[in-house]
């Protein structure tokens, strides 16, 4: 089985596997990629330029899968994309390529992929598009297979150009899923809140007085972490109420006179004045 490297830039990709279907020796091909976006991707854009071609994937149905599979055993499409994954149950004979649209990050996925073709003694080609970054794989994949794969260059290749109004996206956008890129989406940082979204009032109505629930408020005749809190609106009560709104919320508190409470001669001030009330002699 011959092996091929092509090193290519990412955004020129689809623009020479467009060329390499160009030669009808490619009757029969496996293109791999690393995504199921990628496959989606790279099939439309294929067929866009008059390739026959069905892909093949986790998120197929099962009879998709099926159907796609069926139809190319018969012949009736030249390319098969598929991810690793969809591609383990594939056992078809006479596969004259295998393109490996992206190189896998796994050296011995690179063993399974190639292996699809050349079966029974055919003769069978194996290509690689090998972009900047993947060229780690390459490495990786060479050390593996104990051999270095013969390659070509076509880095700067006017000829290529890039047709991004087929498929919509780029394949920089491609290698950013399959980074599982997050940008744009805000990240939660040392324990704050993503940006862009506010904290809100606190349900519990915690405000600047609030830290008086902890030991109690001297003077408020309520255990420690009972007692309404200063929260400056009165609307909320804080400690450890929980947050529940009192009947009596948004209403003065009214002075308590502990000693009266405690030898029943002192009564309640005046209700709104402050004031205590003398005992009757």
């Amino acid at each position: 089985m011959a092996q091929q490297v092509i090193h290519i830039e990412a955004p020129k990709k689809r623009a020479l596997l467009v060329e390499l279907f160009s030669d009808p020796a490619l009757s029969r091909a496996l293109v791999f990629t690393r995504t199921k976006r990628g496959a989606d991707r790279v099939a439309k854009h294929l067929e866009a330029y008059g390739v026959k071609v069905s892909a093949i994937h986790g998120n197929k149905s099962q009879g998709q899968r099926e159907a796609a599979l069926a139809a190319f055993k018969a012949g009736k499409i030249r390319a098969l994309v598929a991810t690793d994954i969809a591609a383990r149950g594939i056992d078809v004979d006479e596969v004259t390529h295998v393109v490996n649209y992206e190189l896998p990050n796994l050296p011995e996925s690179y063993v399974h992929r190639i292996g699809r073709t050349a079966r029974a003694g055919a003769e069978g080609i194996a290509i690689s598009l090998c972009d900047a970054e993947e060229k780690t794989y390459l490495r990786d994949i060479e050390k593996l297979i104990r051999q270095s794969i013969p390659s070509s260059n076509r880095c700067g290749d006017t000829t290529l150009i890039v047709d991004e109004r087929v498929s919509g996206r780029g394949d920089d956008e491609d290698r950013a899923d399959r980074r599982g890129s997050r940008q744009g989406r805000p990240q939660q940082r040392n324990g704050q809140r993503p940006a862009g979204r506010s904290a809100g009032p606190s349900r519990s109505g915690e405000s600047n007085g609030a830290s008086h629930g902890a030991r109690g408020r001297p003077g408020s005749g309520k255990p420690a972490g009972q007692h309404s809190s200063g929260s400056g609106n009165g609307k909320h009560a804080a400690g450890g109420g929980g947050g529940e709104r009192r009947p009596d919320a948004g209403r003065p508190s009214r002075p308590q006179n502990l000693l009266g409470a405690a030898n029943g001669s002192w009564g309640p001030g005046k209700k709104g004045t402050g004031q205590r009330q003398q005992p009757s002699r």
